[in-house]
């Protein structure tokens, strides 16, 4: 199995999963964390359905400038409903899917960069950015589940049964 054909699998298994959260999302709560110090559950549901775009822009750009000097954003618009955020999610796949469709090992193989505002955040290789994102999407798809349980909202199967869902999805 190459790369692109493992990195593609746990594309789709991924999306199931963020899908299933995100479904979950309560309209109406974008701006209520759980403490001072946590992100905006809007925020965070935004972050969960545009994770697998990065996998696209590790493959399609050399190198990416999160803070760029002349202050422009290439932030999508954020949801507002369970809709708005599957929506987002089902676009960014697309776009990582067909990037991992059209790419190929050896260029997995070479170098991207995060940027800071001009500076050099990392630079690794692209197969390396590919996989950390799939683990930062589970670390985000984690805290939200927890948002829910706290707002009262059905907790889905991720990995395993929950005590809402007992489905192994």
């Amino acid at each position: 199995m190459t790369m692109t054909e493992w990195f593609l699998a746990e594309l789709e298994s991924e999306a199931a999963k963020s899908r299933a959260v995100l479904e979950q999302v309560p309209t109406g709560k974008r701006d209520w964390k759980p403490h001072e110090r946590s992100m905006e559950f809007g925020y965070l549901s935004d972050l969960v359905a545009n994770i697998p775009s990065w996998v696209g822009m590790a493959i399609t750009m050399d190198e990416l400038d999160i803070a760029p000097k002349d202050g422009s954003s290439q932030r999508p618009a954020p949801g507002n409903t369970p809709a708005e955020f599957v929506a987002a999610l089902d676009k960014a796949v697309a776009q990582a899917r067909e990037a991992l469709q059209k790419t190929t090992d050896a260029h997995l193989e070479t170098n991207w960069r995060l940027l800071a505002g001009g500076h050099l955040a990392f630079e690794q290789p692209r197969h390396q950015v590919i996989r950390d994102t799939f683990l930062h999407s589970a670390h985000h798809r984690g805290q939200m589940t927890v948002y829910l349980r706290l707002l009262g909202s059905k907790v889905p199967a991720v990995y395993g049964p929950s005590a809402d869902d007992r489905s192994f999805g």
